[in-house]
């Protein structure tokens, strides 16, 4: 099982929508295995976005990212990373299909919602950065069996 990083920015939570944002991911059968609100500090912004210091649009987004609480979320499933990637949709609302979260709730080029980890590489250095280990959930889902057909394993 893959883990993946979802984190619901300021605008999200502005918002309302965390509840909404998070049910889309839990209904297509990921599972929450870590789950908290925290307000970025520069300091967590500037590692969360060190690969992007020094283009033009850095410093608004370490503002923005710092301007409100956001939610940090690990999610657990097979595939988790293109999975939650591709319900979040394209990177700008305007730009999103309807039926993803960003082309369902979004209408701005600046803000966009949520950030999805782009690999499982990625994943791992952002759920380090936001969790320790003991934050993070062991457990099984009973649903998950449904939804990743893991119970026709047994029966074959």
């Amino acid at each position: 099982m893959e883990r993946t990083l979802i984190l619901l920015k300021p605008d999200c939570v502005q918002r309302g929508l965390i509840g909404r944002v998070l049910e889309r991911f839990e209904r297509k059968g990921l599972k929450v295995v870590g789950l908290k609100m925290l307000r970025v500090s520069d300091s967590l912004a500037g590692r969360m976005y060190a690969e992007h210091e020094g283009k033009e649009f850095y410093e608004p987004l370490v503002r923005f990212v710092t301007s409100s609480p956001v939610v940090a979320c690990v999610l657990e499933g097979v595939g988790a990373v293109e999975l939650t990637r591709s319900l979040l949709g394209a990177t700008f609302g305007p730009e999103a299909a309807p039926g993803t979260i960003r082309g369902d709730f979004g209408a701005s080029r600046r803000y966009n919602l949520a950030h999805g980890s782009d690999s499982l590489e990625s994943a791992r250095r952002e759920i380090d950065l936001l969790f320790r280990p003991e934050e993070l959930m062991e457990y099984e889902l009973a649903a998950s069996q449904w939804v990743f057909a893991k119970h026709l394993d047994k029966l074959i």
